[in-house]
């Protein structure tokens, strides 16, 4: 079986990806998120990853008002071979003016809930935010009741990293009126 691990593989691009969905090839429903050029399943939503991402979207979108677009579960476009699904992006309102798939130059604030796929939202998509430039990456570690924070992003992964729990509140870079109490979050 190890050989076949050892074979070349054709990365799939973000236009290609589209193609897919547009001519049925997944399964109406079907989660799948493009990363470096492969298809990856997505885990399944269990009940305290559901709570995770209401609360926040109900929090982030009261919060930001006119000053972002909260989007939920849906793509981030990074060409050419990457278009995660990141559970919720805080975009510029000018991409509501736009029929497309937001990307990096979109985004002000990707976040990521997590309780079983720690390692890859950390280490894979996290290092794939960076790369493409998203200003900041949240990761919610719903096991340990923490936000992960990840600023000043570069080819090799972000350059500053520091952890916030209950008790305490954060405001992303670019949004620096908008405060997330994490007793909301994680209570």
């Amino acid at each position: 079986m190890s050989a076949v691990l050892d074979l070349p593989r054709r990365a799939l691009t973000v236009d290609e990806y589209h193609r897919m969905g547009e001519a049925g090839v997944f399964a109406p429903d079907e989660r799948v998120e493009l990363i470096e050029g492969e298809l990856i399943p997505m885990a399944p939503i269990g009940g305290g990853h559901i709570q995770a991402v209401n609360r926040l979207t109900r929090i982030l979108v009261v919060a930001a008002g006119d000053a972002a677009v909260v989007s939920v579960q849906n793509a981030l476009a990074l060409p050419p071979r990457s278009e995660p699904q990141p559970d919720l992006v805080l975009l510029r309102p000018e991409t509501l003016a736009r029929p497309a798939v937001p990307t990096a130059a979109d985004a002000l604030l990707a976040i990521e809930v997590s309780d079983t796929r720690l390692a890859f939202d950390r280490d894979v998509k996290g290092a794939l935010y960076a790369r493409h430039g998203v200003p900041e990456y949240w990761l919610v570690d719903l096991t340990r009741k923490a936000l992960r924070v990840h600023r000043q992003p570069g080819p090799d992964g972000y350059r500053e990293m520091f952890e916030r729990g209950i008790g305490e509140r954060i405001a992303p870079v670019l949004l620096p009126s908008l405060h997330l109490d994490l007793d909301l979050l994680f209570g």
